[in-house]
């Protein structure tokens, strides 16, 4: 078990992608890290054995991920009322709303004409109303890594100044819930200094251009000296048939790019925090031909928001399948993040989001556009003025 505790755990990067965080205030107590360094060998085997034990679990031999502490139970669900619900209307779309979002449209875009949407004749309006269900989830989660930076003889924060905490122990700020975040910071007490493992502490390494002789053959004679044609004195190295490398400038050796000639390295564990806010969607079935990815992202009006450490399903609204997008999303982030998250905040929304669509005549044929959301966005099916130099419609 010792020898799997030693191999690398810096691959972790692979694992989730971290972005560079904002620094804290120095009441938050740990260092905020911004240096990128390349992974060691392995990790400190004396470190590791004096390290405190914390609540990790091994995946592969290289991760550590820390598990976060069980939370208090949320507040009891609540009966709901849906009386205002059920006696909302929606706005209806008139032929003159419909040709000026069909107007506002062709504006918008290089390649569609606005005589058609000027001269159409509307045949027919069919509206419907959709809900969208949607669930936010944001939440906590932790893991360690080994990481290193250049010994400059400053201080060092090791486990002689005392044992290092818990990663769920270490106080943060935690950002505006619903924002995501990454932030890395130093683990107190973890560091220790050790010889670089690259350049063995020499702060230089022979140059593997040159082997340490600071000059390469020439490129242009092969080392002959002199060229064939015409038979003369290579010009390019002056007829020695060497030339100084490029790599180390002729030195033979180059500074170590790990410890930039430092030597030394301060290895130390690294606390990286993931703020992540995971999303669930759903959109009421509707019998017109609008594409679903329009609807998901489509602007609506509010109709219902509960939100709080945990929300739980809700099951008595009008519509069964939006009480069983609930149920189902709610599910699904309990399953997915319950045992690598801390689960922050819940917000679930039903949302009301317009559709119509409109089937017109021009010039003989029969088109068809939708509007939809409040914002009253258009998709066109077929523009009968469209160029042809490929706008996008979507």
């Amino acid at each position: 078990m010792k020898r799997r505790m030693e191999t690398r755990l810096s691959d972790v990067g692979n694992y989730i992608h971290l972005s560079a965080g904002r620094s804290l205030g120095k009441r938050v107590g740990v260092m905020d890290l911004s240096f990128e360094a390349e992974s060691p060998l392995v990790p400190p085997a004396e470190l590791l054995e004096r390290l405190p034990s914390c609540d990790w679990l091994l995946q592969g031999d290289r991760c550590q991920i820390f598990f976060p502490p069980s939370e208090a139970p949320g507040r009891p669900q609540e009966q709901r009322c849906w009386s205002s619900f059920l006696e909302h209307r929606v706005p209806v779309v008139t032929e003159e709303v419909a040709r000026e979002a069909l107007l506002s449209f062709v504006d918008s875009k290089c390649c569609y004409g606005s005589a058609a949407a000027g001269d159409l004749v509307i045949l027919e309006l069919k509206q419907q109303a959709l809900r969208r269900y949607r669930l936010e989830t944001f939440s906590e989660s932790r893991i360690s890594e080994w990481t290193f930076q250049p010994f400059t003889n400053h201080s060092v924060d090791g486990p002689q100044r005392g044992t290092s905490p818990r990663l769920w122990d270490i106080k943060v700020q935690v950002p505006p819930m619903f924002q995501e975040d990454t932030r890395k910071f130093q683990v107190p007490h973890s560091s220790l200094v050790k010889e670089c493992h690259k350049c063995h502490g020499h702060g230089r390494y022979k140059c593997s251009s040159c082997h340490g002789a600071g000059t390469v053959r020439c490129p242009s004679c092969s080392g002959a000296k002199r060229k064939a044609r015409p038979a003369r004195r290579c010009q390019m190295c002056s007829g020695s048939g060497r030339q100084r490398c490029s790599t180390c400038s002729g030195r033979g050796n180059k500074t170590c790019a790990t410890c930039k000639g430092e030597k030394k390295l301060l290895h130390f564990l690294q606390l990286v925090i993931v703020w992540k806010n995971s999303l669930f969607e759903f959109v009421s079935e509707h019998q017109l031909d609008c594409p679903g990815e329009l609807l998901a992202k489509a602007r609506g009006e509010t109709l219902f928001k509960d939100e709080n450490t945990m929300v739980y399903p809700i099951v008595d609204f009008p519509l069964r399948e939006i009480c069983l997008a609930s149920q189902r999303g709610i599910a699904e982030h309990s399953a997915t993040l319950a045992s690598r998250a801390r689960v922050l905040q819940q917000r679930q929304t039903i949302e009301l989001i317009p559709l119509t669509e409109v089937r017109y005549w021009y010039r003989g044929k029969t088109y068809v556009y939708y509007i939809y959301g409040t914002d009253r966005r258009v998709y066109v099916v077929d523009d009968p003025e469209r160029c042809c130099c490929g706008c996008a419609i979507l």
